[in-house]
């Protein structure tokens, strides 16, 4: 029976620091509301931690939501960048030695790029 009242207060802790995480990350998210305020918030999530969660889900809730969507709208589907595919072992050890050749890199490097390129076999000297 212990373990089961150790296992709802872990529950609840963590319950907790999710809500003050939330809260907390919805406060800097939010541009309207003034320093001061914020700052009585993340006081009263210190001192009054459960009624403050609790008040502030219920004044804000809208506005976390709204918040939350524009923040998941504005971020970026997905990254421009795509490595190149490889078109030949021959081009990438070519390309590797143009850099090891301009200083770009070092010999251990080439060596490393041209493995690479070779499957994992190591053809070092």
């Amino acid at each position: 029976m212990d373990l089961f009242w150790w296992l709802l207060w872990i529950f609840w802790f963590v319950a907790y620091i999710y809500v003050v995480i939330v809260v907390i990350t919805d406060l800097f998210r939010d541009d309207k509301l003034s320093g001061w305020f914020k700052a009585l918030w993340i006081i009263a999530l210190v001192f009054v931690p459960f009624l403050t969660g609790l008040v502030y889900v219920i004044a804000r809730g809208s506005g976390m939501a709204q918040r939350a969507r524009e923040r998941y709208a504005s971020a970026p589907e997905n990254d421009d960048y795509k490595p190149a595919a490889s078109t030949s072992p021959a081009e990438d050890i070519a390309k590797a030695k143009a850099l090891l050749d301009a200083g770009t890199i070092t010999q251990g490097e080439f060596d490393a790029l041209k493995s690479k390129a070779l499957g994992g076999q190591y053809f070092g000297a």
